[in-house]
């Protein structure tokens, strides 16, 4: 597999607008520590490839479908994930520090002791995600979707939840301190040991306000 030419050809499928070039399909690719730092994967079909360990710093990810993708340790540091469909992906232990999330699907992503922090996942889908010892602080969660995500242990420090839903959530034992849970849908939601010191609770619709 010659991923220099895939990439300069799927370089020039994105920059002709479709017209010349070819789409990366790397379905299903062995790319276990591969150097993709800076590299243009806009709309490409990463489903179910072997990233681990892969270098994807400050790489456009916009909308690519990464769907089962291995993603552990990976550095995605600054990577730009917008719209990007990581349904199911392994993404425990990665490096999404500053990572554009923006509108992501996540929908049941493995995020073991992830690096979130200072992470964009406003209107990101982390829906049933496992989020168990992840690092979120300071990320913005705004509008997320965390139904029935698993937050236990998370450091959820200075991240802005604002508007988020949380119903069902499993927040035992995470470090909210700080953060801005206003309007945030707190449904059979579980913050039994959750610090929520100098947190931001207003206007929550909380555990006690089931119907």
């Amino acid at each position: 597999m010659n991923i220099k030419k895939i990439l300069k050809d799927h370089k020039e499928w994105i920059e002709s607008n479709r017209e010349k070039g070819k789409k990366a399909n790397l379905s299903g690719a062995n790319l276990f520590r591969a150097e993709l730092s800076g590299a243009n994967l806009r709309y490409a079909d990463l489903n179910g490839a072997d990233l681990r360990d892969a270098d994807l710093i400050d790489a456009d990810l916009r909308d690519a479908d990464l769907i089962g993708a291995d993603l552990r340790y990976a550095d995605l540091r600054d990577a730009d994930l917008i719209g990007a469909d990581l349904r199911g992906a392994n993404l425990s232990d990665a490096n999404l520090t500053g990572a554009n999330l923006f509108s992501a699907n996540l929908f049941s992503a493995d995020l073991r002791y992830a690096d979130l922090s200072g992470a964009n996942l406003r209107y990101a889908d982390l829906s049933g995600a496992n989020l168990r010892y992840a690092d979120l602080s300071g990320a913005d969660l705004r509008d997320a979707d965390l139904i029935g995500a698993d937050l236990r242990y998370a450091d959820l420090i200075s991240a802005n939840l604002t508007g988020a839903n949380l119903t069902g959530a499993n927040l035992f034992s995470a470090d909210l301190n700080g953060a801005d849970l206003s309007g945030t849908n707190l449904r059979y939601a579980d913050l039994n040991g959750a610090d929520l010191n100098g947190a931001d609770l207003s206007g929550v619709i909380d555990v006690y306000d089931q119907e």
